[in-house]
Formats: C-alpha cells, structure tokens, sequence
C-alpha cells in the first residue's frame, strides 16, 4: 500500500468554506478511483494561516496514476482551489505503509 500525502493552506478565515467544498468535490474524487483505499484529512490553525494535510491511501503506485496521471509525483488541483489556496506546491509525496493498527 502507498501513502500519497499533499500538504495545502488557506487563510485561517477560509477553513471552514475549504473543509466544505474538500468534502463535496476532492473527496468523492478520491473514493470514485479505482485503486484508492481510504483518506485521512488533517487540519489546523497557527495565526491566520489554516493548514490542510491530506494522506490517501492506494493499492501501488500504478493505481495512483488512475488519479493523477502519469507524472504522479504531481500535486491535483481543482479551480476552485484558486478560490482558497494560499500556494500551489507542485510535488506532492509518496510513502510505502509497511505496517498499521487499526483502533477501531
């Protein structure tokens, strides 16, 4: 399993409109994908800056490719992201999961 992990900020004012369209319109994206296993969105504030950090979790590497194409190394933006994003990192990183618990 390989963890993809993308890191994005938006003024601290934006949180919440950002979380709401995350989960109407990335997040179904997400899970509509061949390959794709589970999702875990983190967030948070410092100052006036809110930080989102999105793990998603995928069968291989091959599967990744499904959602992000062949240069899969680079970060997914929809346009409304224009609207919320502070920066566009372009990279975005990738992890092999080689143990987990489930606290469930």
């Amino acid at each position: 399993m390989i963890a993809r992990i993308w890191t994005g900020q938006t003024k601290s004012e934006d949180l919440e409109e950002y979380t709401d369209f995350m989960k109407l319109r990335a997040i179904p994206d997400y899970e509509q994908t061949s390959g794709f296993i589970k999702l875990s969105f983190l967030r948070g504030v410092d100052n006036d800056i809110a930080t989102f950090k999105l793990i998603t979790f995928w069968e291989n590497l091959e599967v990744i490719k499904n959602f992000a194409g062949e240069d899969y190394e680079r970060a997914k933006y929809y346009p409304e992201d224009q609207n919320y994003l502070l920066n566009f990192p372009t990279k975005v990183k990738h992890y092999e999961v080689f143990s987990q618990s489930n606290l469930d």
